[in-house]
């Protein structure tokens, strides 16, 4: 029963790929700390906005493997998911994605009425993304904004309001997502020309594809920095932003240099940018708050 279980448990995060919520938690944390600076943090609320996360990041992916099992079945680089071999029916899957949803909405229920109302929304928002490649090649601006309502959802948790300043960061967060999403997909051009699936790289072709890719991580640095004034901000922020900068372009110049290096540009330079981000930010508010 527990070997059962352990393996169950490990086709749940192969599914949803779990390791890859290191690009989601440092965002909505870091939204959290801005959202309180003077402030105190309940652990009651940490957790139900950390549960919202998982829930609505699972729901996203369990769909995305749902709608994609054909496509994934015949593209070599995901033939060997979950959904295709097997190791989950696609009766689970779905049972999964309904509790996955149920538990979304009762994160959101537990913090505030404004999270309550918001949370079909946002439901909404993270399930259509998987459709997306049918019908459009902004299949990767949409994943960002999905990936954006992280620390917006985490802002509004914590205050129970909209705060255009919170914005800014969820924007600069969605334009890092899309950038990396496009990077990602350039793997797949030849599959989603053969298929008739939309993409940036699919349309543009290789090179645009990335430049596009460039701009909305010049894009994303901008936004970062402009966290500053808005929330006054200090050196050791500034420090973290240059340190995230870099890594943006050494993410771009990786890619660059050979297209076979884009799955180590995909997780480990995003993954430092993230952990990076939120360590930095951290600090800056501590410091402050400590001076």
């Amino acid at each position: 029963m527990v070997n059962n279980l352990g393996g169950r448990l490990k086709d749940f995060a192969d599914l949803v790929k779990f390791s890859h919520t290191i690009f989601l938690f440092p965002f909505a944390l870091s939204a959290l700390l801005l959202a309180t600076q003077g402030s105190p943090l309940t652990v009651g609320k940490v957790f139900w906005v950390m549960v919202a996360l998982v829930a609505a990041r699972s729901a996203a992916m369990i769909m995305n493997r749902i709608a994609d099992r054909r496509y994934d079945a015949l593209n070599p680089r995901t033939a060997m998911r979950p959904l295709v071999t097997g190791r989950v029916s696609p009766a689970l899957a779905w049972a999964w994605l309904v509790l996955a949803c149920g538990v979304l909405v009762l994160a959101a229920a537990m913090l505030n009425p404004l999270c309550l109302k918001l949370s079909p929304v946002a439901l909404i928002w993270v399930l259509g993304y998987s459709f997306t490649k049918r019908f459009t090649w902004l299949c990767h601006v949409w994943l960002g904004l999905a990936t954006a309502l992280a620390p917006l959802g985490a802002w509004i948790a914590v205050t129970g309001a909209w705060d255009w300043r919170a914005a800014v960061l969820a924007g600069a967060a969605a334009l890092w997502v899309a950038g990396f999403d496009v990077i990602y997909a350039c793997q797949d051009i030849d599959f989603d020309q053969q298929h008739s699936l939309h993409s940036l790289p699919a349309r543009l072709g290789l090179e645009k594809a990335l430049w596009v890719s460039r701009g909305m991580h010049a894009l994303t640095i901008l936004g970062f920095f402009a966290l500053v004034p808005l929330f006054h901000l200090g050196g050791v922020y500034l420090i973290g932003a240059a340190v995230v900068a870099l890594a943006l372009v050494v993410e771009q110049v990786l890619v660059a240099i050979k297209r076979a290096n884009i799955p180590m540009a995909f997780f480990t330079v995003n993954g430092f940018v993230s952990i990076a981000f939120l360590v930095f930010l951290a600090l800056d508010l501590w410091l402050g708050g400590a001076a």
